[in-house]
């Protein structure tokens, strides 16, 4: 393992022990036209499995990450259902859904009905508020779609903010802006647990999450 790889893990095993749980996405006013795009991305809708039921790669893909998750959701059928969802609503938002694994890892550590000291709900830890601010009374954040699309299109939207910058998007997902621990613990995560293949290869977090805190491009 490199100096860097090392130091991202113990950036990872840090943060893990001290409770994964420690941030939370803060209420910021939107304007209307970015509430009306974040109220149609999260409106419901069933997941199209047929859109990539019959690819080679993404049967691959589930394969492996099934056989990964194994040990954190034990129960095949649900981990399946997870994963499909998962898969469907990362692509859906623009994201690698194997940065959403690392995200979940250290939001939730896979666990469906966490709720943090503050309130976060679910796999992604979603703060109840979206829900007021760009969703519908009947949204449960505890319900496997619902939490993956709220998480997977916050993520997005923190991205859009930040214009791609994926190390100060997680310090908003994590209400940590500016420091390092956070997004180091996601991308130490993705990288060591999650990345698979040509797809996660496509992607390259390392220049703006170091175990330093550089920020992209710096």
């Amino acid at each position: 393992m490199s100096k860097h790889g090392l130091m991202v893990g113990v950036a990872l095993l840090a943060f893990l022990a001290g409770g994964a749980w420690a941030g939370a996405q803060k209420y910021e006013p939107l304007s209307d036209s970015v509430r009306s795009q974040l109220s149609k991305a999260v409106s419901d809708s069933a997941v199209e499995r047929a859109a990539f039921a019959d690819s080679p790669y993404v049967q691959a893909w589930l394969a492996e990450m099934s056989w990964r998750l194994k040990h954190r959701i034990p129960d095949a059928e649900f981990r399946g259902d997870f994963l499909n969802t998962l898969h469907y609503e990362a692509h859906r938002a623009g994201l690698d859904p194997e940065l959403m694994l690392g995200l979940i890892e250290v939001e939730s550590g896979f666990k469906k009905y966490a709720v943090s000291e503050v309130g976060a709900r679910g796999f992604t830890q979603v703060m109840p508020f979206w829900v007021d601010t760009i969703g519908s009374r009947e949204h449960n954040l505890f319900h496997l779609r619902t939490n993956l699309r709220y998480g997977a299109n916050i993520l997005r939207h923190y991205l859009d903010i930040e214009r791609g910058n994926l190390f100060r998007a997680l310090g908003r997902y994590n209400g940590s802006l500016g420091k390092a621990e956070y997004p180091n613990a996601v991308y130490a995560a993705w990288r060591n647990h999650w990345m698979f293949g040509i797809n996660s290869k496509s992607f390259k977090p390392a220049r703006q999450v170091r175990a330093g805190g550089d920020r992209p491009g710096s």
